[in-house]
């Protein structure tokens, strides 16, 4: 094992130096934080989002260790021009998807669909075209960033939590694939995190309330995690910059949680 130094803490050199590493949903948040990792690593990152101006932003803010690509994966033509953009990947972490809360009996089907258009067939698309490559050169990784509401679905938020379960199935399926390789296949169940979208969504409820946005934003979570308060994305991007590298071979078609406690039962 590799140890180096870095403003005076010594760090685990987890060996990405020269790989390729695709993040979708990766101008901001959690997406953002799991590149700047990757990038501090040694890893050209490939930056994905919706607008130029965001991801433009993004690259500049990273420097010369990354490239952008503009596309929406909510349809297979975004997802297409996303794949042949990047060219070779060597990690993949699908990232991409958003959440609101909803009414179950006022969800029509379209809204279904674009839920798992986002979440899991994005995840498909992209793992279709690229795991591939990895099989080929026998080495690569597939991260994809679930939720704990995958496993413990809101009533209120019924689609998202379907569609973060069925990325569940599709990283235990796909790791099937990988055997006798160093190649492998895992989804991390991320809980509650403060990210940009997030604050922006409690600042405006905690305004709508009159109240002031830190005290909403500890309330939110002060009872439904062991941690007591919001993960910050680099606390799930650390994580997952461990499951790109070469030393997390031993976790293949798993599902691991980064979710702070909300889930609390053994298994």
């Amino acid at each position: 094992m590799t140890l180096w130094r870095v403003d005076g803490r010594t760090h685990m050199d987890l060996q990405l130096n020269g790989t390729r590493v695709l993040i979708t949903g990766s101008s901001q948040g959690i997406g953002f934080a799991i590149a700047a990792a990757c990038a501090a690593e040694g890893a050209h990152v490939i930056i994905n989002g919706r607008s130029q101006a965001s991801v433009d932003a993004a690259v500049q803010r990273l420097g010369g260790s990354a490239e952008g690509v503009v596309a929406d994966l909510s349809g297979a033509a975004g997802v297409q021009h996303l794949i042949e953009a990047a060219g070779r990947v060597d990690v993949l972490i699908n990232n991409a998807g958003g959440f609101d809360v909803s009414d179950f009996w006022n969800v029509g089907d379209q809204e279904w669909n674009d839920y798992l258009e986002l979440h899991l067939l994005a995840a498909m698309r992209l793992s279709r075209a690229l795991l591939p490559g990895m099989l080929e050169r026998g080495w690569g990784r597939i991260i994809t960033v679930a939720s704990e509401a995958g496993v413990n679905v809101p009533g209120d938020m019924l689609p998202y939590g379907v569609a973060k379960g069925a990325v569940l199935a599709l990283g235990n399926g796909l790791a099937k694939l990988t055997k006798g390789t160093e190649v492998t296949v895992n989804t991390v169940l991320g809980g509650p995190t403060y990210s940009e979208g997030v604050q922006r969504a409690v600042e405006g409820i905690a305004a709508a309330q009159g109240m002031m946005a830190e005290d909403l934003r500890k309330a939110l979570v002060r009872d439904s995690s062991l941690l007591q308060r919001f993960l910050e994305p680099h606390e799930i991007a650390a994580p997952v910059t461990f499951l790109a590298s070469p030393l997390s071979v031993a976790s293949n078609g798993a599902a691991i949680r980064l979710d702070g406690g909300v889930l609390q039962t053994l298994l």
